[in-house]
């Protein structure tokens, strides 16, 4: 494995970068400013909000590109460079279909902040994980507001509890379960592969020159343009097929231990 064209790291936030108390290691930050040093350049690819993922990592937030809502809003500092919401045709019939079915909670995503419906003060603290900005509405058929991604969440299981219910709408929109819980709802030009192939193209950086890291099923587009894609170890079995690498789980540094690799 020979490293050694590397010009661009992309890394997934949750299972992958953070650990299970979903905070970022100090050794992190410290390989990060080696990579800097490098000229390397550092991607955060996320299904959390932008705010979230400025806030995991606030002390290198000016320095890297971050990804957000499954690649449906990416930024640079202040220079929003993609944007891809859903049409409001699309909204109301996921709204629709989501009434439908039992013991859910649904997210409309914006840019900046986010809305939920006040039903559940046990699903309320559990969003504050991954939303540090959101509005609790009585309806979110009232939201006028430009959204990226519908987002939706499970206690038990969302692939085996909301998947069958919505995956009538991949055939015009991108379905992803994006974690145990979760399951995102976007349009199909907003996933991470889309927004990282677009940052390849403005950094003009080829497979070989990419680093990718990811744990679930909205990983694999981008995991699929590199030429080193790694799997953690604790990663769906999805994932793992299609990483050509794997490394150690989000509990033992694995992102970390590649990046040391990388810098040496």
């Amino acid at each position: 494995m020979d490293l050694s064209k590397i010009k661009m790291v992309v890394t997934d936030m949750d299972g992958t970068l953070l650990n299970s108390d979903h905070t970022v290691s100090n050794q992190f930050f410290t390989l990060f400013e080696k990579l800097k040093s490098k000229g390397i350049v550092f991607v955060a690819a996320s299904g959390r909000q932008y705010n979230s993922i400025v806030e995991k990592l606030h002390p290198i937030k000016d320095d890297i590109i971050v990804i957000a809502e499954n690649g449906g809003f990416a930024k640079k500092q202040e220079t929003e460079l993609i944007t891809t919401p859903l049409v409001k045709e699309h909204i109301s019939k996921i709204l629709k279909t989501l009434d439908q079915i039992p013991n859910i909670h649904a997210v409309l995503c914006g840019k900046y902040t986010a809305f939920t419906a006040g039903n559940s003060a046990k699903f309320t603290q559990k969003l504050k994980e991954y939303y540090t900005e959101f509005q609790i509405l009585d309806n979110l058929k009232d939201v006028d507001l430009e959204i990226i991604k519908i987002a939706i969440y499970h206690f038990e299981s969302s692939e085996a509890h909301i998947y069958p219910f919505v995956k009538h709408f991949e055939k015009d929109l991108k379905v992803k379960v994006s974690g145990e819980n979760w399951l995102d709802i976007s349009s199909n030009n907003a996933h991470k592969g889309y927004a990282l192939k677009k940052l390849m193209q403005n950094y003009n950086i080829k497979s070989d020159e990419l680093i990718v890291f990811g744990d679930y099923n909205n990983d694999l587009e981008m995991l699929a343009l590199s030429d080193y894609g790694f799997a953690m170890a604790n990663a769906h079995p999805n994932v793992k097929k299609m990483a050509n690498y794997t490394t150690l789980s989000n509990d033992e540094n694995g992102v970390e231990h590649i990046l040391e690799l990388l810098v040496k």
